[in-house]
């Protein structure tokens, strides 16, 4: 499994080297089975392993995310470095990291990654990278520690960023009612958005915002509909 891990992450950390290597690869592949089968049809194999040099920039840290999830083994890590690039995405500049990783027996190892190359699991459509300083869950192979995926459900900040965004309906559901308080429509939304907040996370290390949100919500139990 090292071994593969260090494939991977060369792939993830690497992209647009790693391009030319899978129609490369695949053509090699389809050469030795040509010469096999002696059907010269496999050669072909070179186009779809160019479609997939041509995907691998924007997909390759997701595949070593999902393979680490699969095969890893939990440790953690603290941004300790982070820097502003020249390059952008979206706009965006694109930053570069340099993190500790603490492995399961104890070990410190060293790694690196920026904006582009983080393999972060679950893979969602944004790049949740941890503040500086902050330990965070990760996954790894023994065999190659470098190669690490942020386990971003799994870590406190990830798990701060999920409730930021389940509270929104929750406010604007608030700022409804309190726009128009007699709106029976929005009382009952309000309502329901509170009960599925609590109800999603009433085991989270927030009791202030549970208590505040049970006491919003046992106020419109109490208060009758106009």
């Amino acid at each position: 499994m090292g071994a593969v891990s260090a494939v991977l992450y060369f792939l993830s950390q690497h992209p647009f080297l790693a391009l030319p290597l899978y129609p490369l690869t695949a053509f090699m592949i389809g050469a030795l089975l040509t010469r096999l089968t002696g059907w010269s049809g496999w050669l072909f194999l070179g186009i779809p392993g160019f479609v997939l040099g041509a995907l691998s920039p924007f997909f390759g840290s997701a595949v070593n995310a999902i393979f680490l999830n699969a095969a890893g083994t939990v440790g953690s890590a603290v941004i300790v470095h982070s820097e502003e690039t020249s390059s952008t995405l979206n706009d965006n500049p694109i930053w570069y990291y340099e993190a500790v990783v603490r492995t399961a027996d104890g070990r410190d190892v060293e790694t690196s990654f920026d904006t582009m190359s983080a393999s972060i699991y679950p893979w969602r459509n944004q790049i949740l990278i941890p503040p500086e300083g902050e330990r965070f869950t990760v996954k790894y192979v023994p065999g190659f520690p470098r190669n690490i995926a942020i386990m971003v459900d799994r870590s406190s900040y990830g798990r701060k960023h999920q409730i930021e965004e389940d509270r929104a309906p929750v406010e604007t559901a608030a700022a409804k009612l309190a726009a128009a308080p007699d709106n029976a429509e929005f009382r009952d939304e309000y309502r329901r958005a509170l009960t599925a907040f609590i109800t999603q996370h009433g085991d989270d290390d927030d009791p202030r915002l549970l208590a505040d949100y049970r006491a919003r919500l046992a106020a419109l139990r109490d208060t009758p509909q106009q």
